[in-house]
């Protein structure tokens, strides 16, 4: 990612797929459901985030039950990464399977709400426009990367069987 970044949200430790999700949603659409996204925790989230935004979360983002609508949702609004120190195995999984790029990042605490970012998810770095500051993360591996870049591992599936 280049040019001027996206916005950083920034949210706390342990947020819930039910935060991401909420219960009361979940028979709706994804873009009914991506209304509520966050909202208990931050009321203009859903109705203020941009595509090409980042989440920023502390330790254990997407803790909680399975329910894949978590990371659709954020998918939905056009979040360019969720960067944390570290994340719920099922949401991991799941934000991959609906491409959406996960980054594990130990010093995603330093970034403020509303810094401009970007991401070398190849060379595992975030630069924080605003402050200048860079922060080391994991390098997202490059078949995880091919499938988020499909739009998930559905869309990856159909596309290297034909």
């Amino acid at each position: 990612m280049s040019g001027e970044g996206g916005a950083a949200w920034v949210f706390g430790e342990n947020i819930d797929t039910d935060q991401l999700a909420p219960g009361g949603t979940l028979k709706g659409s994804i873009e009914e459901i991506a209304k509520h996204c966050l909202v208990r925790v931050n009321p203009s989230f859903a109705s203020e985030v941009k595509p090409g935004d980042f989440v920023v979360g502390g330790r254990n983002f997407g803790i909680g039950s399975s329910r894949e609508q978590a990371a659709q949702a954020l998918h939905h609004h056009g979040v360019a990464a969720v960067i944390a120190p570290s994340f719920g195995g099922i949401f991991y999984r799941n934000a991959l399977n609906f491409g959406l790029l996960v980054v594990e990042c130990p010093d995603a605490g330093r970034i403020g709400e509303g810094d401009r970012l970007t991401l070398d998810p190849v060379k595992g770095e975030v630069k924080n426009l605003t402050n200048g500051e860079s922060y080391a993360c994991q390098p997202v591996p490059a078949h995880l990367l091919e499938i988020v870049e499909a739009g998930g591992l559905v869309p990856y599936l159909e596309a290297i069987r034909s």
